[in-house]
């Protein structure tokens, strides 16, 4: 015999309750009912899981245990069906690296405003789709190319790109930098889900690369000297690090920001949230 959820509700109810009576009132079941159900989830677990006496019940060792974990478990329960029964009362909003950028805030305001049914969820997923292909999220934000047979997108806004640059760096006391100067430097880059690659540059004229695979570590190894980055200004508004100057660059092509989302069965809330989104970078 196995354990049912039943067993589980039963078991809370009675430890709630304080009495058999008590909890077959709140089930709507009869007393012996209740005691059925229990005597039924002992024999599933082969130990006792309460003393019951002419006045109290006293959960055992064990009982104590199953009770801790049971309420876990049906409040995970509830959680799911209840999100799965109100259309999706949670929007997950996934990215790789910097959200919205400066815009993040206002988005998530005027979300809150818009869509108060709906709780939005910030989720970042250093992945190429933001966490969208391992179903981390619902709809993500990314600043890189995706498979559109997989996924449905559009341009939410562009974005200036900036040059990342350790506080110390002869370059930090300059206003802007021109893409071209950055040919003598090395330039650090995220492979997996940066928006810098050497085409950037014309062939033959490409800066020395390396490779990082999160913006921690990006950001540590920039503000440690010797090598620069190429990132949207979005990373510049949302990763302020001690150690690290953000300066435009002037002759750098913009970097598109993406809404993606699945092409079937996407959630509910995600048109409202792209068109917000796109309100938002417009505004």
């Amino acid at each position: 015999m196995d354990v049912e959820l039943r067993h589980l509700r039963c078991l809370i109810a009675i430890v709630d309750a304080g009495t058999f009576t008590d909890a077959a009132i709140d089930l709507g079941m009869s007393q012996a009912a209740v005691s059925r159900t229990l005597a039924s989830l002992e024999r599933a677990l082969g130990v006792r899981v309460l003393h019951r006496t002419s006045r109290s019940v006293v959960l055992t060792p064990t009982g104590a245990q199953l009770v801790l974990r049971a309420r876990h478990l049906l409040d995970e329960l509830d959680d799911l069906v209840r999100e799965a029964t109100s259309g999706h009362s949670r929007l997950r909003l996934g990215h790789a690296w910097s959200a919205l950028g400066r815009h993040t805030t206002a988005f998530q305001r005027r979300w809150a405003v818009r869509r108060p049914d709906v709780e939005l969820l910030l989720v970042r997923t250093n992945t190429p789709t933001g966490g969208l292909a391992e179903g981390a999220c619902d709809l993500a934000v990314v600043r890189t190319s995706v498979d559109e047979k997989h996924f449905a997108a559009t341009v939410v806004g562009l974005e200036r790109r900036h040059i990342a640059l350790a506080a110390d760096d002869p370059w930090a006391r300059r206003r802007s930098v021109k893409l071209d100067e950055i040919r003598a430097r090395t330039v650090l880059v995220d492979r997996r889900t940066g928006t810098t690659t050497a085409e950037l540059w014309p062939t033959g004229s490409q800066p020395s690369l390396e490779y990082i695979a999160d913006v921690d570590d990006w950001l540590a190894r920039i503000a440690a000297g010797g090598v620069v980055g190429l990132t949207p200004e979005s990373t510049a508004t949302q990763y302020g690090r001690t150690g690290v100057v953000f300066r435009p660059l002037t002759d750098a092509p913009p970097v598109p920001v993406r809404a993606i989302w699945p092409r079937h069965d996407p959630h509910p809330a995600v048109q409202d949230a792209v068109a917000l989104i796109t309100e938002t970078y417009r505004g």
